[in-house]
């Protein structure tokens, strides 16, 4: 019974004994990682074993391209080898490789950058630039592996040679497909044929080949030959590479590929002079320069293995930077010109002055000398040396006959000059002084419903504004130039100006001087709150804050459409014999409006003409154009233009004086000028509290707290200040000026003979009738105003000052802006703040104490020393 169970296992394996000796090939070997397989326990097996070869597992996933002569397919059926018989066609393999598996593109990596060569050095320490190894870059991505080109076509003079791989196709009279490979002898082995030689051959002469070796035994067939995997070979870099050594490649790839494979030339190694060497002759030398400025790679050459690819040592160099399109070391070869090398550079830029270039030159290597040459034939035809820097000069930014008219002009630009040329020329009519910006002013509907607004991509465009916000714009400048004349050097506004020594242009004048602040105090404060544009939004936001808000403020806007200035404009020109700059005034109004020839002037090429506005120089008072906003209580409010001479009084008469509900003790008048000073001393303030602040975190600083608990007491004192700091800096000035009105005044006769200037605002509101109680108390609120209602009272109607008030600080802003301190009311221990009357619309304020670090030690100190004196006398009253 054994010895029949024992017959029935060997039969079936004997049998595949013998196929496998019969066809050695057609079982993979474990060598090339696919003759193993996983069985479902996750044991491996051995799918070499011809007595596992037709196991379910190792069967698995082969398909046709698997299958050997003979072996049963998965359903059965025999795979044999048939001659003129319908059905499945056979297919050989004698290499057990996967068609469907070849190797994926490799992925690539950035090359490690190389250090700088010295002569890269010494270009960048004269020139401050680094300038790039030209060409290196081709090498900057490297494959990591080298993948064998199996996917790109085969060329007919690809010669044959071992391991190559065969696909071979035959229907008709003989049907089989076979991928065999060609073996060390050179012969490959087709069944029913026997064993053709192969190697040798080229590719165009193969499937001939082949055909007269099957059209021996068979006739009436067709046949198609391919190549599969191709073979790789060994070849050999060295010399100057990135990464030399020994490289296994494919038999298709060429000396460019090899060098792709390898990192190509370091930065010491030549990339005009690579040798491909064989049996020890030079069967080639390329140029990688000819690659890559004109594409050539005839002097490329397919490898064969033990090629060896030779890299020297780098040439002669030179730099060439400026203006060519491609900055960079370039090598040279013998009798190299300034012509070969800015063609490999890409030519110079459109940019590029013709007229002479620099080139600084080793002489005998004891110095540097500077030679001068000219960009023509004669020029480009300079002989280069090793070390020559090549600086191709740019071309000046001059025009030629030409004259620029710039500022508030509807055109301004560059216009070309000819005999004869005038202003007139230039500037015809008044219409040509009308900017766009004010016809685009005039094309607003000046809608604001949503449906008018602005689009997103425009919300950072200025918005035009009315004729009052002109006069605003002009306001703030004059104010400005005025706060700042003490303090700029003299030459701090012409730096800050486009146009050397004249003031900035009409829509450039107010966005300078709100970037650059009213001062150094006020570029400190503006950096220190999220640059100077919160700052400005910021400040917008806090005039309508203040203790009696004035709603004018926020309906007027920055404007960049000022007046022109009729009486002064200029030209600017240079005197082509001592290249100094003269001044040529002339009056604009006498040109364009009364065309007086005397004023119309000859222009000279290279002329600058300029035309300003009121917002740029400070006209005479008498020629501004003054325009006052009066809001609330009037007759006929609105926007005035301010007649010569006339007052802030007489301003109102014209209005038609006040209504019956005029509150004149509440009214509100601010300018622009008295704005910029008060800010300018609140910024001061908070500057000096926050030396003194330091000084005293200094102070204490130096003496140690003694415990843990008078070190958090100091540190959340400190945290105060420095919140009280951060609310200090966000104070903005509203420009207010107080009038001395009495709670009775009601007629226009009460209002101050003031003159006016242009941006100023009055605003009578209506009578009120609350008080304002705020600060340090239970309950801030407003309260209906009582007739001889004073403050005590309405310090009870908010509940009175809470534990942390500061009684003694207490003080009134009167409604006409006046501050009322208890501190000047009969003393400081007297009673008689809170006696006083308060009028409708004041306002109560009830300060927070303040605890400097200083005091809150000595309050520390004191508190231990009170608490040791209680715990002496508890231990005393225990003794008795």
């Amino acid at each position: 019974m054994r010895t029949r169970l024992l017959m029935t296992v060997a039969t079936p394996l004997f049998a595949l004994i013998a196929h496998a000796q019969q066809f050695p090939s057609a079982y993979p070997s474990s060598s090339d990682g696919l003759g193993s397989q996983q069985n479902p326990t996750g044991t491996t097996l051995d799918c070499s074993d011809p007595s596992l070869a037709s196991s379910p597992q190792c069967m698995q996933g082969r398909g046709t391209g698997w299958m050997s002569p003979g072996m049963p397919a998965a359903g059965g059926a025999d795979n044999g080898f048939t001659t003129g018989q319908p059905g499945r066609v056979p297919t050989y393999t004698d290499d057990g490789t996967r068609s469907r598996n070849a190797p994926a593109t490799p992925a690539t990596i950035p090359m490690p950058p190389e250090p700088l060569t010295e002569f890269q050095k010494f270009v960048a320490s004269t020139t401050g630039t680094v300038l790039p190894m030209y060409g290196a870059n081709l090498f900057q991505n490297v494959p990591s592996t080298f993948a064998p080109l199996e996917n790109t076509p085969v060329p007919p003079d690809y010669v044959l040679g071992p391991d190559d791989q065969l696909r071979i196709r035959v229907w008709g009279q003989v049907n089989f497909n076979a991928n065999v490979r060609v073996d060390r002898t050179g012969d490959v082995y087709l069944p029913q044929i026997g064993q053709v030689h192969v190697a040798g051959l080229p590719f165009s002469e193969l499937q001939q080949h082949i055909h007269d070796a099957v059209g021996r035994q068979y006739r009436n067939f067709q046949l198609q030959v391919d190549l599969g995997q191709i073979r790789s070979i060994q070849v050999y870099v060295t010399g100057e590479a990135r990464r030399p050594g020994v490289y296994t490649v494919s038999s298709l790839a060429t000396l460019i590929d090899a060098l792709f494979a390898s990192g190509g030339p370091s930065v010491q190694g030549s990339m005009r002079r690579i040798d491909l060497r064989r049996n020890g002759q030079i069967i080639t030398t390329l140029d990688l320069y000819a690659l890559l400025v004109n594409g050539d790679k005839s002097k490329d050459a397919k490898l064969l293995p033990g090629d060896l690819i030779h890299i020297p040592p780098v040439g002669q160099q030179v730099a060439l930077i400026g203006s060519v399109r491609r900055p960079a070391i370039y090598e040279l070869l013998p009798g190299d010109t300034l012509d070969r090398v800015l063609q490999d550079a890409g030519g110079v830029t459109s940019l590029a002055s013709q007229a002479r270039a620099s080139l600084e030159r080793t002489v005998e290597h004891s110095g540097r000398a500077a030679v001068e040459i000219r960009l023509d034939a004669a020029g480009r035809a300079t002989a280069l040396e090793d070390g020559d820097v090549v600086h191709v000069l740019s071309l000046v930014s001059r025009f030629n006959k030409t004259v620029t008219l710039r500022g508030n002009t509807a055109n301004p630009g560059r216009f070309a000059w000819h005999d004869g040329m005038r202003l007139s020329d230039l500037i015809p009519d008044r219409e040509s002084l009308l900017t766009r910006d004010y016809w685009w002013k005039r094309a607003q509907l000046g809608l604001a419903a949503q449906e008018f607004q602005p689009a997103p991509a425009l919300s950072n465009l200025r918005q035009p504004a009315s004729a009052m916000d002109i006069a605003q714009a002009a306001a703030q400048q004059q104010a400005r130039a005025a706060a700042n004349m003490s303090q700029q050097t003299p030459g701090a506004t012409e730096a800050q100006t486009p146009y050397p020594g004249f003031p900035v242009p009409a829509g450039q004048v107010e966005n300078a001087n709100e970037q650059n602040g009213s001062d150094a105090t006020a570029t400190q404060r503006n950096a220190a709150t999220k640059g100077n544009q919160s700052a400005l939004a910021e400040q917008d936001e806090s005039r309508n804050q203040t203790l009696t808000p004035p709603p004018a403020q926020k309906t007027i806007v920055r404007l960049n459409v000022p007046e022109i200035d009729w009486s002064y404009a200029v030209i600017e020109r240079m005197d082509a014999t001592t290249l100094k700059t003269q001044l040529v005034p002339f009056d604009l109004g006498k040109l364009v409006i009364d065309h007086d020839q005397s004023q119309d002037l000859a222009l000279q090429p290279g002329d600058v003409v300029t035309v300003f506005s009121q917002a740029d120089i400070h006209v005479p008072i008498a020629e501004q154009t003054t325009l006052v906003r009066l809001e609330g209580e009037f007759g006929h409010a609105g926007t005035y233009s301010v007649l010569p001479g006339e007052t802030l009084r007489q301003l109102v008469e014209r209005a038609g004086g006040l209504t019956p509900n005029a509150y004149l003790y509440g009214s509100v008048f601010t300018r622009e000028s008295t704005r910029i000073l008060q800010q300018r001393r609140i910024d001061e303030s908070v500057h000096e509290y926050a030396l003194q602040m330091q000084r005293g975190n200094l102070a204490l600083a130096a003496a140690p707290a003694s415990n843990a608990q008078d070190l958090a007491s100091v540190n959340a004192a400190q945290a105060s200040e420095q919140a009280l700091l951060a609310q200090l800096q966000q104070v903005r000035a509203n420009g207010r000026i107080v009038f001395q009105f009495t709670p009775e005044s009601d007629s226009a006769a009460a209002i101050p003979e003031i003159k006016l200037e242009n941006g100023d605002t009055f605003l009578i509101p209506s009578l009120p009738s609350t008080v304002n109680v705020l600060g340090a108390v239970f309950n801030q609120n407003s309260f209906i105003y009582r007739q001889n209602g004073d403050v005590e009272s309405f310090l009870k109607l908010a509940g009175g000052p809470n534990s942390n008030a500061d009684k003694k600080r207490m003080f009134i802003v009167r409604a006409n802006g006046a501050v009322v301190s208890k501190t000047t009311v009969n003393g400081l221990w007297n009673d008689g703040f809170e006696n006083l009357r308060l009028n409708p619309g004041d306002t109560v304020i009830v300060p927070e104490k303040t605890i400097k670090p200083s005091a809150l030690r000595g309050v520390l100190d004191w508190t231990q020393i009170f608490a040791q004196l209680a715990f002496g006398a508890a231990a005393i009253n225990t003794l008795r």
